[in-house]
């Protein structure tokens, strides 16, 4: 699968899944969502822009990513 990036995988995730990120922006990402996010066509690739570090507790969005999903929860332009 092609590996793409947080505006385009976005649209791709289901809506609860989206819902979870909306709700706990900034959490650790447990691996169940992370593989909805790799399904969508979302990587870890090294540069990723919105990925910040994976841990034993799961995968945290950078500052960046974190104001991407924030300004897509407020019907914001990301």
């Amino acid at each position: 699968m092609e590996h793409l990036d947080l505006e385009q995988w976005w649209p791709r995730l289901g809506a609860s899944t989206q819902q979870w990120l909306v709700d706990n922006n900034g959490d650790a990402v447990p691996a169940e969502i992370l593989e909805a996010i790799l399904s969508a066509g979302g990587s870890l690739a090294p540069g990723d822009w919105w990925a910040e570090t994976e841990e034993p507790s799961g995968l945290y969005f950078s500052d960046a990513g974190i104001d991407w999903i924030e300004a897509a929860a407020n019907n914001e332009a990301p």
